[in-house]
């Protein structure tokens, strides 16, 4: 029901986003959406990545602060309006947005997004006929074994 998204706090110099970067690219990891939120010292970067838990462990190898979070993702049509209409059910609720980020997808548009309650989030959205990512769509990682 939920995505995995990566949080990494990341201190406001230069090379720090390309070191996170080559990390995950000599690791054959491929970020699929991310959000960079920054102050003057630090920057957050939040990414979904095809191999969650590969990625977890590189980058805490090469020292980064990082943390897995559950995050709701879910499809919306990409037109003027679409995203106010899946918000207007949300603040029906006692559902707080704690952040919220989007990208192109086959024609539409993914939102992701933290709630402070992710089960109910994704619950209503299913409700209201949203359709929800529920995993990344081939992350190795989660591919069973023989």
């Amino acid at each position: 029901m939920f995505l995995q998204q990566l949080s990494l706090f990341l201190e406001n110099k230069a090379g720090r986003l390309t070191e996170v970067t080559q990390t995950l690219s000599k690791h054959g990891i491929n970020i699929t959406a991310f959000s960079i939120a920054d102050s003057e010292d630090f920057g957050i970067l939040r990414m979904i990545v095809d191999q969650h838990n590969t990625a977890l462990k590189a980058l805490k190898e090469e020292h980064f602060v990082v943390h897995s979070t559950n995050v709701v993702g879910f499809i919306i049509p990409n037109q003027p309006g679409k995203l106010y209409d899946a918000l207007q059910h949300l603040d029906k609720t006692t559902i707080d947005i704690e952040y919220l980020y989007a990208f192109a997808h086959n024609g539409d548009a993914a939102v992701i997004v933290k709630t402070n309650n992710d089960e109910l989030t994704a619950n209503i959205l299913k409700e209201n006929g949203y359709s929800l990512i529920e995993k990344h769509p081939f992350d190795p990682d989660e591919m069973p074994t023989e």
